[in-house]
């Protein structure tokens, strides 16, 4: 049985890193926010530094297609990547997303990236790319709490990885959930 798992977790909480672990365990990685770069491109609507364009774009693919739609716009790629193996999903924000997937991939596991919010939100104000200030970064989640029920995802979460301290603890805690999914796999 190939293994599907995506990574949630609030803006800044180490997502990435996981994806990336997974990804060079010979996962294929899909991003939800690829679906917005690809779908933006198509349109002829460029992307702005400060994210606005990439959010309103997204809003309105929400608008038209459903709070569910990232779900559905991705489900020919997870189907594709199970046939040939195993499969992260990063960026699975709504609940809406995650219903949708649980009732067409019922072996679909959730592991939460957690983070102190101050360590976190220091992590996102000095990251290279795309920074935010403190102000922007409480903006965003409560807005992604309030408007994409971000929280159903992360509070329903099959397992929970701890990121406050080093990496090579991320990475132990990390192959702890991959052995615990080995060894229920096939189990529902």
């Amino acid at each position: 049985m190939k293994n599907l798992i995506a990574i949630v977790g609030m803006s800044g909480s180490g997502k990435s890193i996981a994806t990336d672990y997974l990804e060079n365990l010979g996962y294929t990685k899909l991003y939800f926010g690829g679906i917005t770069y690809q779908l933006m491109e198509e349109a002829g609507i460029e992307r702005t530094s400060d994210g606005k364009s990439e959010k309103e774009f997204r809003e309105k693919l929400r608008r038209e297609h459903g709070p569910e739609c990232y779900a559905k716009f991705l489900e020919p790629s997870i189907r594709e990547g199970l046939k040939k193996g195993n499969v992260v999903l990063d960026g699975l924000y709504s609940w809406y997303e995650y219903q949708y997937l649980i009732e067409r991939f019922p072996e679909l596991k959730l592991i939460c990236i957690v983070v102190d919010k101050e360590i976190r939100y220091k992590r996102v104000s000095s990251r290279p790319d795309r920074p935010f200030t403190r102000e922007d970064i409480i903006y965003r989640d409560v807005s992604e709490i309030e408007n994409l029920a971000k929280g159903g995802p992360i509070a329903f979460a099959d397992y929970f990885l701890f990121n406050n301290g080093s990496i090579e603890d991320y990475h132990k805690r990390l192959e702890e959930i991959l052995e615990d999914i080995k060894k229920h796999e096939g189990e529902k």
